[in-house]
């Protein structure tokens, strides 16, 4: 399963039109407003999409998926993060497509957005179910046949709401 970076869309001039400095050099009046802005608010302005390729796949073959997550305001938000996590992706609740704890570390950190700023990111799953058993041991399983729910989110504070969406595929 290969991990991707998030591609970013920009405009063609270095500031953008409220005269944000995006090398962070000097404080502006946007980056000022941006530090003030609750973080519920940041979390409702961004907005989650998940596809896949087809609907439809055969049992072990891989999936890809594509994330996307859109600042629908014209300023900067930062949603705060508990740890260094700041999305992720589930298979039937399973984050990763794995029963296997993933640790990250707890530090917070944030997931920045600039002003009407999207991010689109890939990941391909691999059409498996990663299992840990008996004395840590793991297996790959492939799944039966049936409808599976894929969930991309931002990895915000798990009691508050996050940004997300999923979608369902089917495996024959």
């Amino acid at each position: 399963m290969r991990r991707s970076q998030p591609e970013r869309d920009t405009g063609g001039d270095s500031n953008d039109e409220f005269g944000a400095d995006p090398d962070g050099s000097r404080p502006s009046v946007v980056s000022l407003f941006t530090a003030l802005i609750p973080p519920a608010v940041a979390r409702r302005a961004i907005a989650a999409s998940v596809t896949t390729d087809r609907d439809v796949y055969e049992r072990d073959e891989p999936v890809e998926i594509t994330v996307a997550f859109e600042n629908r305001l014209p300023i900067p938000v930062e949603l705060p993060t508990p740890r260094q996590r700041r999305w992720g992706w589930t298979i039937d609740g399973h984050l990763e497509a794995s029963d296997e704890r993933l640790y990250t570390r707890d530090r917070p950190a944030t997931f920045d957005f600039r002003g009407g700023e999207r991010k689109r990111l890939s990941v391909t799953w691999n059409g498996r179910l990663e299992r840990v058993r008996n004395e840590g041991r793991r297996e790959s399983v492939v799944p039966e046949p049936g409808e599976y729910e894929i969930r991309a989110f931002v990895a915000t504070d798990e009691t508050a709401s996050r940004p997300s969406d999923s979608t369902t595929i089917r495996l024959e």
